[in-house]
């Protein structure tokens, strides 16, 4: 019996490199000598985030007269200081033409408009205002309605975009002028009214004629139009600016 008991001696002497001794080396014994320490290096990443490609330009823009793209314009220009914008005039009878024909890719158009194949978004409506000559007793008032115009000789010019007929008022005796611009040199002589949007008044605007506020006339409605088929970015871009979308603003 003394003999089994002499094994808790043997218990109570720790062996050589025992499990004690294995356990702590593995916890926080010092590393061996001449043995250093492996550094985690981060993966590369050799798939680069995609960038979107700069459009080719120019960017072609009509404008049909009258039509005031300015702030549209600079807003481009900060935005797209890459992309080349080209304005490019259009008379209101070649605006859809030049948009089919991919003359321009997108213009400033004044409706009504076939919009057949066409994306056509309005942007606003123009006063329409009579243009008379600065000497005219039609200068007396701020604003004019049809009954003042009775008795009055309304050239039509032949770019005419109103097509409005007032009652009671006169045709001229001589032939309608080709232009806006012709009839409004025609009536700083005295002879005549024409009746336009507000925006060409102020195109041909000249030291001799004025103009007054047509009460009730329909007005002129001008609007943003591109071809459905040529939805390009650059298009896509433009109608962002149109619409008032930042430069950060998704679709």
């Amino acid at each position: 019996m003394a003999a089994r008991g002499g094994s808790s001696s043997r218990g109570g002497s720790p062996r050589r490199g025992g499990a004690a001794g294995k356990g702590g080396s593995r916890s926080g014994g010092a590393r061996p000598s001449g043995v250093s320490a492996r550094k985690s290096t981060p993966k590369r990443n050799d798939r680069e985030a995609p960038t979107t490609p700069t459009p080719a330009g120019p960017f072609r823009l009509g404008a049909v007269p009258g039509a005031t793209p300015g702030k549209w314009i600079d807003t481009w220009k900060q935005r797209m200081p890459q992309v080349t914008l080209d304005l490019t005039p259009l008379t209101v009878a070649d605006q859809r033409s030049a948009l089919t024909r991919g003359e321009v890719d997108a213009a400033i158009v004044r409706l009504p408009l076939d919009a057949d194949g066409l994306h056509v978004i309005p942007l606003y409506d123009e006063v329409t205002v009579v243009v008379c000559d600065v000497d005219s007793p039609l200068t007396a008032a701020d604003e004019l309605t049809e009954a003042d115009l009775e008795g009055e000789v309304v050239i039509v010019p032949g770019d005419d975009v109103l097509g409005i007929r007032l009652e009671g008022t006169a045709s001229p005796r001589f032939e309608s002028p080709a232009t806006t611009g012709e009839a409004i040199e025609t009536v700083a002589t005295g002879v005549g009214v024409v009746v336009v949007p507000m925006s060409l008044a102020r195109l041909h605007h000249r030291k001799d004629v004025t103009f007054r506020p047509l009460v009730g006339a329909p007005t002129s409605a001008v609007a943003l139009a591109w071809p459905v088929d040529a939805t390009t970015p650059m298009v896509d871009a433009f109608v962002g600016i149109v619409r008032g979308r930042t430069a950060n603003s998704s679709r």
